[in-house]
């Protein structure tokens, strides 16, 4: 199991969790069912697949929780910090990526939250440089999320 430390500008970043795990039939309906039998919401989650393997990112509301419950079940994972941005609705996603393309800030991935507390949308985001991103996002008064910000 690889477990990277999470670091970022922000003293509360966000984490994402990339489960590693078999390409078949009802392994993410196994795997998200584990969290949810253990009181760990999904709040945002995407996959990646190829022919034998897939990638799970997701994100939760209680990282920690997450954290023990992989290694107890001997699932292989790395955990990373992502930007998360509030958006109020779609139009923000264009004011999001045009603050990021002026700065020509490459965005590796993203994927949208299932839901947060409040019921506000936002964006997860595996970027080039998340301090620069923080600083040209929060300039334009577009929230940054902490992980306090995500859990219930």
């Amino acid at each position: 199991m690889d477990h990277s430390s999470v670091e970022s500008a922000i003293p509360d970043p966000v984490s994402q969790f990339s489960i590693f795990t078999e390409n078949k039939v009802g392994r993410l309906s196994d795997l998200t069912r584990l969290f949810t039998e253990q009181g760990i919401h999904i709040m945002a989650i995407t996959t990646l697949d190829t022919t034998d393997s897939a990638i799970l990112r997701v994100v939760v509301d209680d990282p920690d929780s997450a954290r023990t419950l992989l290694r107890v079940n001997n699932i292989s994972f790395s955990e990373s910090p992502i930007l998360a941005v509030e958006i109020a609705g779609e139009h923000d996603i264009e004011r999001v990526l045009m603050a990021l393309l002026e700065t020509e800030m490459n965005i590796h991935y993203l994927y949208s939250f299932v839901s947060r507390p409040m019921g506000r949308s936002a964006l997860a985001m595996s970027i080039e440089d998340m301090d620069i991103a923080i600083d040209i996002l929060g300039g334009r008064n577009h929230k940054v999320l902490s992980q306090r910000d995500i859990s219930h």
